[in-house]
């Protein structure tokens, strides 16, 4: 089983910057595709941002530029830089792992808030 932790939301105002992070419990870490999703109140829970083991990034048109996914594999960490956040990018955001296999496993969430 691996277990994902979130951390770094929090409220700011509208053209602030949050950095969340989500460490992995597992090695397998390294050759797992990591994204970042989000879920606002009555919406559907949406991609945010990827990145494969090959670092290969993909990102959902409401956050290019201004959205940047990383990783450090020696830390079995994913990052997610925000900037420029908008009222709009409220939501909780969820870390996700999915394997080679295509096994998905899911974080807690982390509530991010963006005021007006």
């Amino acid at each position: 089983q691996v277990q994902l932790v979130e951390s770094g939301g929090g409220l700011v105002q509208a053209g602030e910057s949050l950095r969340l992070s989500c460490v992995a419990s597992k090695s397998i870490f390294s050759i797992s595709t990591m994204g970042w999703y989000r879920q606002a109140p009555g919406k559907q829970r949406e991609l945010v941002a990827a990145i494969t083991r090959g670092e290969r990034t993909t990102y959902a048109d409401s956050v290019k530029g201004r959205f940047t996914i990383s990783r450090d594999n020696a830390k079995n960490t994913v990052y997610l830089q925000m900037n420029s956040l908008k009222p709009e990018d409220t939501a909780v955001y969820y870390c996700n792992l999915q394997t080679i296999m295509r096994n998905d496993y899911w974080g807690q969430g982390t509530q991010v808030t963006v005021s007006s």
